[in-house]
C-alpha cells in the first residue's frame, strides 16, 4: 500500500505529464494556415517523388546541401529560409 507521501508524488507527476502532453505542438495544435502550409509542401515533395522531378526540394535535402555548404544557423531553419539562403527559390 502506497503512503501518503507516494501518493501526493503520483498525483502530481501524472499532473505534470498531463500539462506536458497538453502543452506539446502537434500538427493538429497548430493554427489552420500553418497546417494548410505543412500540407502544400508535404504534397510538393510527394509530387516530385512520384515524377523524379528536381525542385521543390524536402527539408531533409536542403539541410544536407547546407551542410556541404557550411551554412551557419542550418540547423534552426524552416525549409522556406534553407530554400531561400541556398539559392534554391
Amino acid at each position: 500500500m502506497a503512503t501518503t507521501k507516494q501518493t501526493r508524488a503520483a498525483r502530481q507527476n501524472i499532473t505534470k505529464a498531463r500539462d506536458a502532453a497538453a502543452s506539446k505542438r502537434t500538427i493538429a495544435r497548430m493554427p489552420k494556415q500553418t497546417r494548410t502550409a505543412l500540407g502544400k509542401q508535404g504534397a510538393a515533395v510527394a509530387q516530385r517523388k512520384r515524377t523524379g522531378g528536381d525542385s521543390p526540394k524536402s527539408r531533409a535535402e536542403l539541410y544536407e546541401i547546407a551542410k556541404q555548404r557550411d551554412l551557419p544557423g542550418r540547423s534552426k531553419m524552416g525549409r522556406d529560409e534553407l530554400a531561400r539562403k541556398l539559392g534554391e527559390r
